[in-house]
């Protein structure tokens, strides 16, 4: 058994032949590039066990030979594919169990799963590869151009994967991030066998959630952070396509909220060590938050208010000026995201940071770091004595707190969810559904006061200059809730002030 590590990078068909022609390449390859047809028959069940089970197997052609390869468990972290592989070559076009291990066959391939298995897809494409000396590593770079096929369905493959053959992990990015400033390119999380699986069962993309992360008691705190880190970086790039294609604003909206649990994850790492190289991440993801949220104050502006009022007053040209205006805008700081310039720039931060965690900083870090949990009860004490007081001088003097508040209110649920597997689902879930509620309210509330913000810079533009009457009927309509959320931010803050925090429990 190996274990292969390889870095999977998207890239289009054009970018591909620039890529493939440039100097890079031959200043640091050691052998020369080598193209091949590679044939790839897919096994598995009607009923896809060996994909449930985060299984591969497949045969492959090179040339007139055939190799069988097993793939199985493994991680995938910002595009970094690291999966156990047991490969053999086999005589025939078929599959052959006796080059397997008896304890292999035992874990993974039982009989009752290798009588059922039946070829289920193919990938054909044409693999120009060579390896590299690369920083003291040696990597080799696979350029794949080809088709995945179902019986009746097929996508195109067009990509670029790095493989390490000897060095460390944090060679491949390093590498992915020189071929940056050649051509555009993306961090792939999907393998192309995944992508067979998903024309298989009529994959449908939809906005990725965070994922329920089970920490383990004994983690130490640096291995948590790790976990987190690389768990918020897999929510982001979840979204990452979606937001860039799709008009479901729900990517955005997720892209953003990984982004909020990646700073609050690197927030707790600056406090067991700090780090000039992370000051700067933090920085950076700061700004893109900023830029992510200005395009999302018009997602929800749109469908807030300009929409429902345009229904309700379907003809009143003032309100559909102002709803032309508003998608306008919105569709002007979409493009800005999309942009070449803005895609390569948010792959270049996230390539960033994956060296970064592949540095020396966590070695670093081990040292002195507390427990886990020693860690979390400080941390988290400390974030809710802030919110508390907050609160307090919120409730004394009537207004001003409210954005503080907020900003508090999402560091402390971010932040308890962090450590939430480490204690009971009952106390957590309470306190978190009811700190959950108070978020939901002051989010409101902003949104109110974001509304009156673009309504002050649409009131300023030209077409709406002739239709004040517009701008009164949405400040109106922002404004019509607004004594319903000042109540209920105190219903929900009661009931969030009974719930005994779960790290004391």
């Amino acid at each position: 058994m190996s274990i292969e590590t390889e870095l999977k990078l998207r890239i289009t068909p054009e970018h591909l032949a620039r890529l493939r022609r440039h100097a890079l390449f031959r200043t640091h390859q050691i052998s020369a590039p080598v193209t091949r047809h590679l044939h790839n028959i897919y096994y598995d069940t009607p009923k896809l066990d060996l994909h449930k089970n985060e299984m591969a197997l497949r045969l492959r052609r090179v040339g007139g030979r055939w190799l069988q390869t097993l793939k199985g468990g493994g991680s995938v972290r910002a595009g970094l594919h690291q999966r156990n592989e047991w490969e053999a070559p086999v005589a025939l076009a078929r599959l052959d169990f006796s080059v397997l291990q008896a304890s292999v066959l035992k874990a993974y391939l039982p009989p009752r799963l290798r009588k059922k298995l039946k070829s289920v897809f193919v990938t054909d494409f044409y693999r120009t590869s060579r390896l590299l000396e690369w920083q003291g590593a040696q990597i080799e770079v696979c350029m794949d151009h080809g088709v995945v096929k179902t019986a009746q369905h097929s996508t195109p493959i067009c990509e670029v994967e790095l493989e390490l053959k000897s060095g460390a992990a944090q060679q491949l990015y390093e590498l992915a991030l020189a071929l940056l400033e050649i051509a555009p390119l993306e961090l792939e999380t999907v393998s192309k066998a995944e992508q067979g699986f998903r024309l298989l069962s009529g994959y449908i993309e939809q906005p990725a959630k965070a994922e329920v992360l089970k920490l383990g008691r004994n983690d130490s705190l640096t291995e948590v952070l790790q976990t987190l880190i690389w768990s918020c970086l897999l929510h982001l790039q979840g979204n990452l396509q979606g937001a860039m294609a799709s008009d479901d604003a729900e990517y955005l909206h997720q892209m953003r909220v990984a982004l909020r649990r990646l700073r609050v994850v690197l927030r707790m790492a600056e406090k067991i060590r700090a780090d000039e190289q992370l000051a700067v991440l933090r920085q950076e993801l700061t700004a893109l938050a900023a830029a992510l949220g200005r395009v999302r104050d018009w997602d929800v502006f749109i469908a807030g208010v300009a929409e429902p009022l345009c229904a309700l007053r379907a003809s009143d040209d003032g309100l559909q000026i102002l709803l032309d205006i508003s998608e306008r805008q919105r569709a002007g700081r979409y493009a800005t995201l999309r942009s070449v310039a803005q895609r390569s720039e948010l792959q270049r931060l996230m390539l960033r940071i994956a060296i970064w965690m592949n540095g020396t900083y966590w070695q670093r870090a081990e040292e002195g770091a507390p427990q886990t949990q020693v860690f979390a009860v400080r941390y988290l004490q400390r974030l809710g004595k802030r919110y508390k007081q907050t609160k307090q001088k919120l409730d004394a003097t009537g207004c001003g707190q409210l954005h503080a508040l907020r900003i508090l209110a999402k560091k402390l649920r971010y932040s308890a969810e962090c450590y939430a597997s480490l204690y009971g689902k009952k106390e957590v879930g309470n306190y978190l559904s009811a700190l959950g509620e108070v978020q939901e309210i002051l989010g409101q509330i902003n949104d109110v006061a974001v509304a009156h913000r673009l309504l002050d810079d649409l009131a300023k533009t030209p077409e709406l200059s002739g239709h004040p009457q517009a701008i009164v009927l949405a400040r109106n309509w922002v404004d019509s809730n607004t004594s319903l959320n000042i109540i209920m931010l105190r219903k929900t803050s009661r009931s969030f002030n009974r719930k005994q925090a779960f790290w004391r429990a």
